[in-house]
């Protein structure tokens, strides 16, 4: 573990990646390193399915000759490794066609400052520690009445830390933790069973719910799932709830992602600086959040990054840019780039979320004489082209503003310009994923049925 928070040896290689590269006739590099390790438990039926321990170190390396560039990653530098993996992404780069966009970040636009995030918690739970954890979820779940088998309960933990070096001077890490117990629960019998789950997730330890009450949840959610009905197509609000609302926040960072953009595959790529959500609506990212699940003091090009209003009073402010989509709209990046090892940066949010509204869940479901309440979305029918959306579903069905019976094998489908303008938010935002909304209704989408 010491050797994990040491990141001196993952600076160290990266720093002999960038000057290999730029002794081997690179004009600009950078390298990335990252390191992690990380435990898990799985128990299904009061079993210890598996366990496991994995450890990682990966390294890549991104060069530039001119306006050509080539990334390359290795997870084994012995020797003379650091001198070969330069000598052959620049020999991958003078083959690689021209672009023009292509380069590192302004250096005026480059982290200074690193804010103390919270990202860390050094204390990792040993294996008994997780293997109790999905014990009492998996316990907790069979003692709801109704629920027949466990689908398996799962705790993990696991540190990792990443560095990144470039060759005009920028050197900056990260490190952080993670912690996360789930239960899979399934209710009846035969040929009428139902699978339904839940989770936490945190970076620090004393945030993660208790394995318990995670466990009660997905039990009381399968069980809740029991004799679905079928229902009539017809056209009604629909209820997102809070655990996968997020999902039409992420379908808006898609279409206001800049390489989506600037290829014009995105169905709001005329929408700039137009309403595109009712008064009031607010979507904002804020890389800077204490313990977020993506936050970051610096994006994967070294700019620094700062919260953003992506619609303000729904209106659609800017886009998600690194360096190069922003060169090729003629803007400048909003510190949104994103690489693995493997990759060239390209542009993706950090702790995405929609403002809350005024409303209470319970409110907008009174509000509705007849419509549908999703708790569970399926496939990926959304067309980001052309904003069309269709998704399979399950719920309640709502009447006389009550949720009533459940229902599922239904397709909710609608185009997300109309669905983004016909959105309500309720109250309940809550910090849970790296993307967030609260329960939302949207007026008048299809719901497909029999």
């Amino acid at each position: 573990m010491s050797s994990l928070l040491d990141q001196s040896a993952l600076t160290d290689l990266a720093c002999r990646l960038v000057a290999a590269a730029r002794r081997a006739g690179a004009d600009q590099a950078d390298a990335v390193a990252v390191r992690s390790v990380s435990l898990s438990v799985d128990v299904r039926d009061r079993a210890v399915e598996e366990s496991q321990r994995s450890e990682s170190d990966d390294v890549g390396l991104r060069v530039l000759v001119g306006k050509r560039q080539a990334s390359i990653s290795t997870n084994d530098i012995r020797g003379d490794g650091v001198d070969a993996l330069a000598e052959r992404a620049i020999a991958m780069a003078r083959v690689a066609p021209e672009d023009k966009f292509a380069g590192l970040a302004d250096p005026a636009l480059l982290a200074r400052a690193f804010p103390d995030l919270d990202l860390l918690d050094p204390d990792m739970p040993g294996v008994d520690l997780l293997e109790r954890r999905a014990r009492q979820a998996e316990d907790a779940a069979l003692g709801v009445k109704g629920v027949s088998k466990s689908g398996g309960a799962s705790a993990s933990a696991g540190i990792g830390g990443m560095v990144l070096v470039t060759s005009h001077g920028f050197r900056g890490a990260t490190l952080g933790s993670r912690h996360s117990v789930s239960m899979s629960a399934i209710a009846g019998e035969g040929t009428g069973m139902e699978q339904d789950y839940d989770f936490s997730s945190t970076l620090h330890a004393g945030d993660l719910e208790a394995a318990d009450k995670v466990g009660r949840s997905a039990g009381a959610r399968a069980v809740e799932r029991l004799n679905p009905r079928k229902v009539a197509t017809r056209r009604v609000p629909v209820v997102f709830d809070a655990r996968i609302s997020g999902s039409l926040v992420n379908h808006l960072a898609g279409a206001a992602n800049g390489a989506a953009v600037a290829r014009k595959t995105s169905f709001l790529r005329e929408k700039l600086g137009q309403r595109i959500f009712a008064p009031g609506i607010a979507i904002i990212d804020d890389p800077l959040r204490k313990r977020g699940q993506r936050s970051r003091a610096f994006d994967a090009e070294g700019v620094a990054t700062r919260a953003l209003k992506l619609v303000e009073d729904g209106v659609l402010k800017t886009w998600l840019l690194d360096c190069a989509t922003a060169r090729e709209l003629n803007l400048q990046t909003t510190g949104h780039a994103q690489r693995g090892v493997s990759s060239v940066p390209s542009p993706g949010p950090s702790n995405l979320y929609l403002a809350p509204g005024t409303k209470g869940p319970d409110e907008l479901v009174a509000e509705i004489e007849d419509g549908f309440y999703v708790t569970d979305l399926i496939g990926t029918g959304v067309n980001m082209v052309t904003g069309d959306y269709s998704r399979g579903a399950a719920g309640f069905w709502i009447e006389n503003g009550k949720r009533t019976y459940p229902v599922s094998e239904v397709t909710v489908a609608g185009h997300l310009t109309e669905m983004f303008l016909k959105l309500t938010p309720g109250n309940d935002l809550v910090f849970r994923f790296g993307t967030n909304a609260p329960t939302m209704r949207v007026e008048g989408l299809t719901v497909a049925g029999h």
